[in-house]
This record gives structure tokens, C-alpha cells and sequence, in this order.
């Protein structure tokens, strides 16, 4: 029957789930500024260099966005193993920055990128574009990998079922799998329900766990 119920009951979900991103995006980012200035002074204090991080990533229709993040990699990151995904013990990890990936306040600054419309709070993760994988032999563009398209017809997430639910290191066929539950199943309450548990992770610095978090 397709993703959505009905063409009606389909744009009804789509702007609730916009308007709750909105007021949640902004009560974040107001409530989080003292976060925000400990963090960059954090950042500074340690070594310098930039407080945030921008990448290319993949957005709604495959149309490309920057998303902003803390600075959690020694500055020359990308130079010394190129844009790999990150690995439990990745020695480009800072000290601050291990704190930051473990409570997930690295993305804080991707509340900017909710407040714009380029993510929602739900949805799959904001993929980087065709990211050297560790857990996969050779290197399968993005587009390549079953399930691409479907995650691609709704904003990328914050949070969502793979980022909770799928360890960490499984291959990109397994995680678009549960991104394309996501697609399926999306409603008010499941992102209710995730926005907590995603909290409750935050709280329990498990964000790095390589299996699942709760």
C-alpha cells in the first residue's frame, strides 16, 4: 500500500512531526546554551583548533546538507585515516571528545539543522556521504546498498530505531533495514517513545557501546 495510509493522513503526520521538531529544536537549543559554551571552552582549553565539525551528509530525496557537530577528533583527523567511520579505540578521539560522543553532546549543534529542516529529531541517521567502512570488505557506494532509497524519502534523524537498536558496527544492509522499518512504522508516539529512550542512553553514557544500548 505504499509508505503512507492515505495522501490526507500522510501530510496531517508530516506536519505535526514538523511542528514538533520546531518547538523541540528550539527549547533545545535555549535550554542547551550554557552547554554549548562549556563545551567549546572545553574544546579550546585541551588543544585548540576549531570547536565544531561540518560534514556533507545525506538529507531528504538524496539532496546533500552540512551537518555541524563539537569538534570530537584531534584536528588533522581526516588526514591521517581519510573519512573513515570511527572505531571503539579510534585514537583520533579526543579526551573531551570521548566524553562528548559517550553522552551524544557532540550533535548538539544538529539541533540548527532540525530548527532549519534538514533533519527531524526522528528519523535514520544523518548518513555521511559514501564513509569508508570498517566492517565492510571494499567500498560500496551508498546508493549501491539495499534500502538507500527508502531511508531517503524522510528526513534523517537525531535519533531513530538503528541508532538505538542495531549495534553500532554491523554493516550499512543491516542498519537501512531498520531505517526502512522506521519509513514504514512512523508515528507521533514512536518518536516520542525513541526521543526518551535516547535520552535515558544519553544519561547512562552508553552512546558508544558497540552493541545495542538498552
Amino acid at each position: 500500500r505504499g509508505i503512507e495510509a492515505s495522501p490526507g493522513t500522510g501530510l496531517l503526520r508530516a506536519a505535526v512531526k514538523r511542528g514538533l521538531d520546531i518547538a523541540l529544536s528550539s527549547i533545545g537549543l535555549l535550554v542547551s546554551l550554557p552547554f554549548w559554551l562549556a563545551i567549546a571552552a572545553a574544546i579550546k582549553l585541551e588543544g585548540g583548533g576549531p570547536v565544531f565539525y561540518s560534514q556533507w551528509r545525506w538529507g531528504r530525496n538524496k539532496q546533500p546538507f552540512r551537518a555541524y557537530k563539537f569538534r570530537s577528533m584531534v584536528v588533522d583527523a581526516d588526514t591521517r585515516c581519510g573519512a573513515a567511520q570511527a572505531t571503539a579505540a579510534d585514537p583520533r578521539f579526543t579526551r573531551i571528545g570521548r566524553l562528548l560522543r559517550c553522552t551524544s553532546l557532540d550533535e548538539l549543534p544538529q539541533l540548527l539543522n532540525i530548527w532549519k529542516g534538514e533533519m527531524s529529531w526522528v528519523g535514520p541517521r544523518a548518513l555521511p556521504m559514501n564513509e569508508k567502512q570498517v566492517n565492510e570488505p571494499g567500498h560500496t557506494p551508498d546508493e549501491a546498498v539495499p534500502g538507500f532509497d527508502l531511508r531517503c524519502a524522510v528526513r534523517p534523524g537525531l535519533t531513530g530505531i538503528a541508532q538505538v537498536f542495531a549495534p553500532r558496527d554491523v554493516p550499512r544492509v543491516q542498519k537501512f533495514r531498520y531505517d526502512c522499518l522506521y519509513v514504514r512504522r512512523q508515528n507521533v508516539v514512536l518518536d516520542l517513545k525513541l526521543i526518551v529512550v535516547s535520552c535515558w542512553i544519553s544519561l547512562r553514557l552508553q552512546w558508544e557501546d558497540r552493541g545495542r544500548k538498552i
